[in-house]
């Protein structure tokens, strides 16, 4: 398990934010791709989709 939070663009599907996850925390990417999906459309809404890209560009920076 790695310490610092990094996008995986190999195993990445749009960003490389939800396996760069998966790789922090050691969990499945699969499971942390669902529940961002899940989290957005019954929760969040389009504060997701920007909490997503936010991450992306400030990972990348």
């Amino acid at each position: 398990m790695n310490n610092s939070f990094t996008l995986d663009r190999r195993n990445g599907k749009i960003m490389g934010v939800c396996a760069g996850l998966s790789n922090r925390t050691g969990m499945d990417v699969t499971l942390i791709r669902v529940a961002v999906l899940l989290l957005t459309l019954c929760a969040l809404g389009p504060v997701g989709v920007v909490a997503y890209l936010l991450a992306g560009w400030m990972a990348e920076g």
